[in-house]
């Protein structure tokens, strides 16, 4: 049977596997919450990617009174970037990028796969996908920012130059304010990363356009 690190909802082609996405979900949520885009989308078999949505381990959130949900890292303060959890981050991005390596392990090639998350699961996703040691296919990152930017590499030091990244953010985004996207967007711009940007008339969520963009997108990455 197949297993991951972490619990998750897999989700694999009809047809033969030949890419991977992995789909990390926000704050409080669960692999669950993205799993209809893959019939939204309508690219699974055509492009045989497998989908996985793991979740999040069960943790206290300081800023929630400390009630124990689904978070990839704890938080502990009201600004944005000075509430994220380092070693939480760090723990989350580990085990991804050991997700990743089975993915590789299992016979699909790092450039053939994709690390998506929206949210708190973004910033995983950017900070495993950029420190990871080669090449993937593309980096998703959704509603989301980089609280951990003086400890990432650049592109040079990462060796991930030609790595795609879709940024996708809400320009209405309470949550996650449009700015602090534009200064993780500029950021990822200085450190010579491939960054597309896509705002859209949203707060903190996915609209329909944005799943047309992704569609595309992932047709780019993986080369189809």
């Amino acid at each position: 049977m197949y297993k991951t690190k972490l619990p998750a909802i897999i989700s694999n082609p009809t047809s033969a596997v030949r890419h991977c996405v992995i789909w990390l979900h926000g704050l409080g949520a669960s692999g669950n919450d993205f799993v209809p885009i893959v019939e939204e989308l309508g690219i699974q078999d055509s492009l045989g990617i497998r989908f996985i949505f793991p979740h999040a381990p069960q943790i206290p959130v300081a800023i929630n009174g400390g009630m124990v949900m689904p978070a990839w890292y704890d938080i502990t303060e009201i600004d944005l970037m000075k509430r994220a959890d380092k070693a939480g981050i760090t723990h989350s991005s580990a085990t991804i990028t050991s997700m990743i390596n089975d993915e590789i392990a299992s016979g699909i090639k790092a450039s053939n796969i994709v690390i998506a998350g929206f949210s708190q699961g973004g910033v995983i996703a950017l900070d495993a996908g950029l420190r990871f040691s080669k090449p993937l296919a593309g980096i998703m990152a959704l509603s989301t920012y980089i609280p951990m930017q003086d400890s990432l590499p650049s592109a040079e030091q990462s060796g991930n130059t030609n790595v795609p990244i879709f940024y996708g953010h809400g320009e209405f985004d309470p949550v996650i304010p449009i700015s602090q996207a534009r200064t993780s967007q500029q950021f990822l711009e200085s450190s010579n990363y491939s960054v597309e940007i896509h705002d859209y008339p949203i707060e903190h969520s996915v609209s329909p356009q944005e799943i047309i963009d992704i569609k595309l997108w992932l047709h780019h990455v993986f080369n189809v």
